[in-house]
């Protein structure tokens, strides 16, 4: 409701005085906009402080735990999936013309 009465109370000394000083009042403000707030320590990338998960940036510990997802996954698969022991030879003769 304040913040209501003061836009009319901007407004209507915007309509009254045409001088260039009453300009500034044009801005709008960001009242709501809590990003520019921070709470607490700063945030860093994880290559500044790679043993403290808690002070990276958020996106920067997405990135981080879900490559080592991928990579423990992988592994896993690799280790329990086994290696193919059959090696097939491939025919590396590039002039091969089939009979007719």
């Amino acid at each position: 409701m304040a913040s209501l009465a003061r836009r009319a109370v901007s407004l209507t000394r915007l309509s009254i005085s045409k001088s260039p000083i009453q300009s500034p009042n044009l801005v709008h403000r960001r009242n709501l906009a809590g990003a520019a707030d921070h709470h607490g320590p700063p945030k860093v990338n994880f290559w500044t402080d790679p043993t403290s998960p808690s002070k990276w940036k958020e996106e920067h510990f997405v990135i981080v735990s879900l490559s080592g997802w991928g990579l423990l996954f992988y592994g896993g698969y690799k280790l329990f999936a086994g290696g193919n022991d059959k090696k097939e030879e491939v025919c590396s003769n590039f002039n091969f013309r089939p009979r007719i």
